[in-house]
């Protein structure tokens, strides 16, 4: 089963991490036997452990490899149909069985925790931890808590201790470290060395273990006090209640080991709000009911808030009861896709920066280049204005000799514009003779179109003309076709008229008859009443109406 082995893959690691000698990631095979043996006994599995013999022709394996083995020979046998609480008891003997391999790693019984303190964080870091590898390592795995989880872990331990979480800031280095920590670094970092001068310390962080374990592990919901009304007796007794997604149990007090009840959910289950009393008295109790089928629980609390809340975690709980995660499970998970999205989002933006690094990088040095380039241009033009000077210089000297030769060049050009004059005379009286022949040929053309345009148009009127010709005698043929049908329809009327009529006298004649024979008798009243029969006329016989064939029922 794939969540089943998901959910228990980090325990199996920290199990298989304790048999190595080497610390190099690979563990004998008898070692792995022996592990695979108790974890295929506690899923009613006998004799899986000696496919290890056959797996692969090494005498050792990397946790890759086994745990490719227990998917396909020890957790594949399981039915992928387990309900929550049956997976969740089979988590917890797995966890068990490899906190017994691995427990010798994480000395417990000080003066900080108890050994099932230890075993309890053990469970809810093997929670919310990410198996690992190092890319310098690739066979060697670990399981490492991210710093944000290990910071919700120690923020719910202080506050169970009532110590102020952002006293010091001794832990807020935790919200911008991308170190993960292992196992044995969080049990440290959990030990609060400055705050074990408190009362009691011991038990109050066992205490707060607990506490954190009861809703982490054991997937509960929401806990406290509910009033409940029972069958025998129809009054509300208090009880202490326990919500988990699969079941809704209830104790007579806190620290009872002794279920008094338990309501098993699923998805049938509906929670209704009750209404307010008929009377208008204000009730002690804020009831609601817990419905399912026939069976209906009715439960309730001292104030309108508790009972929201309370409707509001009935219906959580209810949710969750047909999948195959838990509440806070999905909740992990929930918080491990949002930092792998953050992480991804980080990752575009450090991409996006160093490009933006990279292009002020090159605009920079396309700047020097610019710089370098304007300074070059600069001198350069100084170059050129002393080279602009000397030629003005020259300019002028030019400008001297520019002046005479213009007053020759004025002279020769109004000789030539003298004889341009005549020759313009000339052209201009040519171009008006090439106009008016022009003028004449275009005229020409115009009338040969013309004419050409007059013949296509009469032959064409000549064609529509026999066209029309043709027309007006197939309407002439279909004209005396209409009259002939019409003639013929009129005698099919005048005959369906007769009938009609003849119908009628008959209709009249029959009900005479039937009038004369039927009989009469006196009523109590002193009056006459007539017995009258139904007359019926067929009808099925056709009436044609102004030309048009249709039928009637006369009755």
């Amino acid at each position: 089963m794939a969540t089943l082995l998901k959910n228990v893959t980090n325990s199996i690691c920290h199990a298989f991490n304790a048999l190595q000698q080497n610390r190099d990631g690979f563990v004998s095979k008898s070692k792995l036997k022996v592990l695979t043996a108790n974890i295929a006994t506690l899923l009613d599995l006998y004799g899986v452990e000696r496919g290890l013999d056959h797996f692969r022709s090494t005498a050792t394996l990397n946790f890759e490899h086994y745990r490719y083995y227990l998917a396909q020979e020890v957790f594949a046998g399981v039915s992928n149909e387990l309900p929550l609480a049956a997976l969740r008891n089979y988590e917890t003997k797995i966890d068990e069985v490899c906190w017994l391999v691995c427990r010798m790693n994480f000395p417990a019984n000080d003066q900080y925790y108890t050994e099932e303190a230890v075993y309890k964080l053990f469970r809810i870091f093997c929670l919310v931890a990410d198996l690992s590898t190092d890319a310098s390592e690739p066979d060697l795995y670990t399981v490492k808590i991210h710093p944000m989880e290990a910071l919700i872990i120690i923020k719910h331990l202080l506050n169970a201790l009532g110590l102020n979480y952002d006293g010091d800031g001794k832990y807020d280095y935790l919200r911008t470290s991308e170190e993960s920590l292992e196992f044995g670094e969080l049990l440290e970092m959990l030990r609060f060395k400055n705050y074990d001068k408190v009362n009691d310390y011991r038990e109050s962080i066992c205490e707060a273990i607990g506490d954190m374990y009861q809703t982490l592990i054991e997937d509960v919901i929401k806990k406290g006090y509910l009033s409940r009304r029972g069958y025998v007796l129809p009054t509300f007794r208090e009880y202490f209640f326990v919500l988990q997604p699969c079941e809704l149990s209830y104790y007579k007090h806190p620290a009872d080991r002794e279920v008094c009840g338990t309501i098993v959910l699923d998805s049938r289950f509906m929670v209704k709000p009750a209404g307010n009393p008929s009377s208008g008295k204000q009730e002690k109790v804020q009831r609601f009911t817990l419905v399912s089928g026939d069976r209906t629980y009715e439960l309730g609390t001292h104030d309108h808030k508790t009972r929201l809340q309370w409707i509001a975690a009935l219906q959580l709980a209810i949710t969750y009861s047909t999948g195959r995660e838990g509440f806070q499970r999905d909740t992990v998970n929930r918080r491990k896709q949002q930092r792998e999205a953050e992480q991804r989002r980080r990752r575009e933006e450090e991409q996006l920066r160093s490009q933006h690094l990279r292009r002020l990088e090159e605009t920079h040095v396309q700047l020097e280049r610019e710089k370098q380039a304007r300074l070059a241009a600069e001198s350069q033009a100084r170059q050129y204005e002393a080279v602009a000077r000397e030629d003005s210089r020259r300019v002028a000297e030019l400008e001297d000799v520019k002046l005479c030769l213009e007053k020759m060049l004025e002279d020769e050009i109004q000789a030539k514009r003298d004889e341009e004059i005549v020759r313009a005379l000339q052209a201009r009286v040519l171009a008006e003779e090439w106009e008016k022949r022009e003028e004449l040929e275009q005229l020409q053309a115009e009338q040969k179109s013309l004419l050409e345009q007059e013949r296509q148009k009469r032959m064409e009127f000549e064609h529509r003309q026999q066209e029309n010709e043709q027309k007006l005698l197939e309407a002439e043929g279909m004209l005396r076709q209409l009259e002939e049908e019409r003639k013929r329809l009129d005698r099919e009327l005048k005959l369906a008229r007769q009938k009609i009529q003849l119908s009628e006298d008959n209709k009249g004649i029959v009900e005479a008859k039937l009038q004369a024979m039927s009989p009469t008798y006196r009523t109590s009243a002193g009056e006459f009443m007539i017995r009258r029969t139904q007359s019926f006329v067929a009808a099925d016989r056709p009436v044609l109406v102004a030309g048009t064939r249709s039928s009637h029922r006369f009755s």
